[in-house]
This record gives C-alpha cells, sequence and structure tokens, in this order.
C-alpha cells in the first residue's frame, strides 16, 4: 500500500514539472499555454491565476472527452497543445497530469508548488470577481488548516 504523498511521488518521475517562475516566462511568450486549473469550484472562486480553466479534477477525464455531459469542448481539442495543470499544492496536478498523459495530451505539465508557490512567487491570482487578491490573503488561504480527526 502506498501513501497519497508516495504515489505522487512515484507519478511525478513520469511527467514534466516546471516552477512558477517558468511559468510566469511561459505566460509573457507570445504563444501562452493553456492552463487548467483542477481545484474544486469553491477554490477556484476564492483565487486563481488569471485566464485559467476551471476543470474541477472529478470531471477531468470526461471533460477531456467529446459526448458526456461534462465535456469541455476547448479542452478536449487541445490534445497537441501546450497544458498547464494547477492545483493548491502541486500533488493533485501531479495525478491529473498523468491521467492527461494517458489520454493522449502531448504537452501536459504540472505546476510545481502549485498555486501556494504561485503566491510566493509574487504572481497575481484574481478572485471570481476578476479582482487582484491580496498576497497576505492568499498566504492566509493557503495555510493548512487540519482538524484534530484529520491529524496522525
Amino acid at each position: 500500500m502506498k501513501t497519497f504523498m508516495q504515489l505522487v511521488e512515484l507519478t511525478a518521475k513520469n511527467i514534466t514539472e516546471i516552477m512558477p517562475w517558468d511559468l510566469e516566462e511561459k505566460l509573457n511568450s507570445d504563444k501562452p499555454p493553456m492552463l487548467v486549473d483542477i481545484r474544486e469550484p469553491y477554490e477556484y472562486e476564492a483565487m486563481h491565476i488569471k485566464d485559467s480553466l476551471m476543470v474541477p479534477r472529478g470531471i477531468l477525464e470526461t471533460a477531456c472527452e467529446f459526448n458526456f455531459e461534462e465535456t469541455i469542448p476547448m479542452l478536449a481539442e487541445a490534445r497537441k497543445k501546450e497544458i498547464i495543470v494547477i492545483c493548491r499544492s502541486g500533488n493533485r496536478s501531479v495525478m491529473a497530469a498523468a491521467t492527461m498523459q494517458e489520454l493522449g495530451y502531448s504537452q501536459v505539465a504540472s505546476l510545481k508548488t502549485g498555486l501556494r508557490g504561485w503566491n510566493d512567487y509574487e504572481q497575481p491570482l484574481t478572485n471570481n470577481n476578476n479582482q487582484i487578491v491580496d498576497i497576505e490573503e492568499a498566504d492566509s488561504y493557503f495555510k493548512n488548516v487540519l482538524r484534530p480527526e484529520q491529524e496522525r
């Protein structure tokens, strides 16, 4: 049996991960990548990278394929485009990038460190109203807060 983090580490060996400064450079290029934020809707609404596409991890596979209620045509047609998968800390995005590779996406990568690292690198995040989120507010949002029953 593996823990979640062991599974992430094992899976990360088979995908590409990029750092926040690499993503910044790509976003400022003539041909920026598609950003796929796989967090839950409430997380995305709180803050996200501008112009990222929200595709919750729970529907990723069907969002990537035609003929499903969850199909997102621009994503289903993007198998040859550069895609950066984003989550909170860079763990869920590793798993999602591996899944997308299995589905035939040839230029998919995961944002290592996730939005936490993006915020630590002092890059902008926007909320659901398209307003810039204050860095300190984002710091607070990204802190781990575990309830006692969640710890061992």
